[in-house]
C-alpha cells in the first residue's frame, strides 16, 4: 500500500514538473516578457500538453523511474535519469514535428535541461534526505524520538533507514559523537550536539525515547562504556552489530537489534588457531555427548564447520537431539551426521556405539548441572556425572579414541554442592586414566555461560516478561560469565593443545555481580528497577556459593600460547586407587542412604566444604 502511494505521488509530481519545465523554458526563451511572440507559441504547448505529458510519463515508466529505490540512488541512476529525459524529449520533438506543431529549438533544449534538474533533483533529494514523496503526508503524531550515537557512515545510514521506514513511527532528532570536528555539524538534517558526556543531558533535553548505538568499528570495551552511560537513562537501547556481523557491509533497519547482556560484558572477539583445530577435527569421526544441550549443540555447530568425517550427536533427550539434527541438516547439507539416542549411564549402549562408530575425538558435555536439583537428588548426580563419565572414559581407552575432552565447571573447585563434587571426581578420573592410556584425556573448566538452559539470564528475562519480581538469591553473589559460542571456541582450541592429563581453565574475564546483572537486564528491557520491576532477594539455595573459583590452591597455573586458556597441573594420578574408591562409592549409592553417600564423596574430594563455611570465609575476605 505504501509503495503504491509513493508511485502515485511521484507520478503526480512528475506531471507538475513536466509542464512546469515547458512554462519555465518559454519564460526563459522570451526573457519573461509575455508579448505577441510568446502568445503565438504558448497555445502550441497548451494544445499538446496532454500528449507531451503522456509521452514523457510513458518513457519514464519504460526506464523504470517508478520502480527504482531512490534512497539508494547512485551514478548509475543518474545516467538513467539523463537517458530517460533525453529519450522523452526526443519523442516529444518527433511527435510535435509530425503534428506540425512547431516550437523554437531552444525551447526543447531548455526543457531537456530543466527536466533533468527538476525530475532528477526530486529523485536525488530522496537519497539526500532519506524521505519519500508521501512520508510527510502520512507522518503520525507522537513519533518516538531517537538518539543516534555515532556520526560516521553507519550513523548516517541508520538515520536514512529510520526515515525510509515510517511504519516504525520513529524520528532521529539528535546525534552524539566524541569527534570534536563533527560536533556542531548537521548530518541528514540531524544535529551533532556533543560527545558521550552529553548523552544524559541530551536525552533529557530532547526527550529521547530510544538510543541507537551505530559505531560498528568500536571495540567491545568502548561499546560497554557507552552502554554504561546509556543505561542510566530510561530510553530503550538498541545497537548496530559490528562490521564482522554485517553481510557485505550493508546496513538496514533489520540489523539494528536490542542491546543485550553480552554487550555489557565488553569482551573482545575470541581468536582461535583454525589450522591447529583443523588438524585434529577435520576428516575425523567426532562424537559429542549431550549434543542437544546448550554447550553440546554449540560444539556440534562449530565442529560441523571443520568438515569432520562423521559427526555423532549422542543425547538422552530426543527432542533436543531432533532440533540440532534439523538445524545441522539445514545449514550443512554435506555433513555426514548421525544422531543417536541413549544414556551415558548405559555401559552396554556406550560400548556398542564405540565399537561400531569408532569415534576418534569425543567431547563429553552430557551431565546433570543444576545445583539445587542435584542437592535434592545426590544419587542421581553421582550416577550420571561420575559413573556416566567413567563408562565413556573406559570405552574411549578401550577403543583407541585419540582425544577425549571433558566439559567441567568452576563449581568443581572447592565444591560446596554434590554437583560440583561430582564434576571434581570426573576431573580426577580424567587425570588418573591419562597416565595409563594412549588416549589424550583432558578437562576444560569454565564458569557460567550466558543463555544456557536453566541459567540465570533466561530466568530473569522470563520474570521480566511476566512483570516481575526478578529473584536474586543474595545481594553479594558474584559469577563469571562467558557466551556459549566463545566458551565452545576455547573448548575446541584447548582440545587442539591437549597433550593429556591437563585441566584447561578458560579466562572468564571480570566477575559480574548478579544483582547488577538483574538491574541491567531490567533497564535494557525498558523498565526501571524497583519502580516498574521489583527485585526480590530470596536467600542462598542449598549448596550455593557467593563466589565461584576457577583454580584449586595446589593446582598452580601455567600459561599457554592462547591468552584466554590456562593450564592447571594434575593433582590426582592414581587410577587404581580411584577405581577402588569408585567401587565403594557405587556400593554406597546402591545400598546406603544419601547422607552416607555425601560423607563418602567428601572423603574422596577433601576440598568439598559446607557452603555456609565457605561463604563465611568469602564474606570475611571481602569485608
Amino acid at each position: 500500500m505504501e509503495k503504491r502511494l509513493n508511485n502515485i505521488a511521484l507520478i503526480l509530481i512528475d506531471i507538475v514538473l513536466i509542464n512546469l519545465a515547458y512554462l519555465l523554458a518559454l519564460f526563459i526563451r522570451f526573457e519573461g516578457i509575455i508579448d505577441s511572440q510568446f502568445m503565438s507559441y504558448f497555445p502550441v504547448y497548451l494544445n499538446n500538453a496532454i500528449y507531451i505529458t503522456l509521452i514523457k510519463l510513458g518513457t519514464f515508466y519504460y526506464f523504470k523511474m517508478y520502480k527504482t529505490m531512490w534512497v539508494y540512488a547512485s551514478v548509475a541512476e543518474l545516467y538513467g535519469i539523463a537517458t530517460a529525459v533525453l529519450v522523452s524529449n526526443t519523442g516529444v520533438l518527433s511527435f510535435l514535428f509530425i503534428r506540425q506543431a512547431n516550437l523554437p529549438r531552444s525551447i526543447h533544449i531548455l526543457t531537456t535541461l530543466i527536466d533533468m534538474a527538476l525530475v532528477g533533483g526530486l529523485r536525488f533529494s530522496f537519497r539526500a534526505f532519506g524521505k519519500n514523496p508521501v512520508q510527510n503526508l502520512i507522518k503520525k503524531d507522537g513519533m518516538k524520538k531517537v538518539m543516534i550515537i555515532g556520526a560516521g557512515d553507519a550513523g548516517a545510514m541508520v538515520i536514512r533507514e529510520y526515515r525510509n521506514h515510517i511504519q516504525l513511527n520513529s524520528e532521529p532528532v539528535v546525534i552524539i559523537d566524541d569527534d570534536i570536528k563533527k560536533q556542531g555539524q548537521v548530518i541528514n538534517g540531524v544535529p551533532v550536539v556533543g560527545g558521550r558526556q552529553s548523552i544524559l543531558s541530551a536525552v533529557e533535553n530532547y526527550q529521547i525515547d530510544e538510543i541507537v548505538i551505530a559505531i560498528p568499528s568500536a571495540s567491545k570495551r568502548e561499546i560497554r562504556e557507552i552502554i554504561d552511560i546509556c543505561k542510566e537513562t530510561k530510553a530503550k537501547l538498541k545497537i548496530l552489530p559490528g562490521y564482522y556481523e554485517l553481510i557485505d557491509g550493508k546496513i538496514s533497519i533489520k540489523e539494528i537489534r536490542d542491546v543485550d547482556i553480552c554487550d555489557l560484558l565488553g569482551r573482545e572477539e575470541i581468536k582461535v588457531d583454525l589450522e591447529e583445530i583443523s588438524s585434529y577435527v577435520t576428516g575425523k569421526v567426532v562424537m559429542v555427548t549431550g549434543g542437544g544441550g546448550s554447550i553440546g549443540s554449540e560444539i556440534c555447530r562449530q565442529i560441523a564447520d571443520f568438515n569432520p568425517k562423521e559427526l555423532i550427536v549422542f543425547d538422552i533427550y530426543e527432542n533436543s537431539a531432533y532440533d540440532i539434527q534439523n538445524e545441522l541438516k539445514r545449514n550443512h547439507a554435506d555433513l555426514n551426521l548421525k544422531v543417536l539416542i541413549g544414556s551415558i549411564r548405559d555401559k552396554k549402549r556406550i560400548d556398542e556405539i564405540f565399537k561400531k562408530e569408532k569415534p576418534q575425538v569425543v567431547f563429553h558435555a552430557a551431565a546433570h548441572k543444576h545445583v539445587p536439583l542435584m542437592e535434592d537428588s545426590p544419587k542421581e548426580a553421582i550416577k550420571n556425572n561420575v559413573f556416566g563419565t567413567l563408562n565413556l572414559v573406559q570405552a574411549a581407552d578401550r577403543y583407541g579414541v585419540e582425544k577425549f575432552v571433558l566439559i567441567s565447571t568452576d563449581k568443581a573447585v572447592n565444591p560446596t554442592n554434590i554437583m560440583g563434587a561430582s564434576k571434581r571426581i570426573c576431573e580426577m578420573i580424567i587425570q588418573s586414566i591419562d597416565r595409563n592410556s594412549k588416549t589424550d584425556f583432558v578437562a576444560v573448566r569454565f564458569g557460567n555461560v550466558l543463555g544456557s538452559n536453566g541459567s540465570v539470564i533466561p530466568l530473569f528475562k522470563k520474570q521480566i516478561e511476566d512483570g516481575g519480581p526478578v529473584t536474586v538469591t543474595h545481594e553479594d553473589v558474584i559469577r563469571y560469565f562467558m557466551t556459549i559460542p566463545e566458551a565452545v571456541q576455547l573448548v575446541i582450541q584447548a582440545g587442539a593443545m591437549a597433550k593429556g592429563g591437563e585441566i584447561f581453565i578458560l579466562d572468564m574475564g571480570e566477575p559480574v555481580k548478579i544483582m547488577d546483572l538483574a538491574k541491567d537486564l531490567i533497564r535494557l528491557s525498558g523498565f526501571e528497577p524497583g519502580v516498574d520491576i521489583e527485585i526480590e532477594v530470596t536467600g542462598l539455595r542449598p549448596g550455593e556459593k557467593l563466589y565461584e573459583e576457577l583454580l584449586l590452591d595446589e593446582e598452580g597455573i601455567t600459561s599457554t600460547k592462547h591468552d584466554k586458556i590456562l593450564i592447571g597441573k594434575p593433582t590426582f594420578t592414581d587410577y587404581k586407587l580411584l577405581l577402588k574408591s569408585l567401587n565403594e562409592l557405587d556400593r554406597i549409592m546402591k545400598e546406603e542412604d544419601e547422607e552416607d553417600l555425601i560423607n563418602y564423596v567428601k572423603h574422596m574430594v577433601p576440598t568439598y566444604k559446607d557452603n555456609d563455611e565457605v561463604n563465611n570465609m568469602v564474606k570475611n575476605e571481602y569485608a
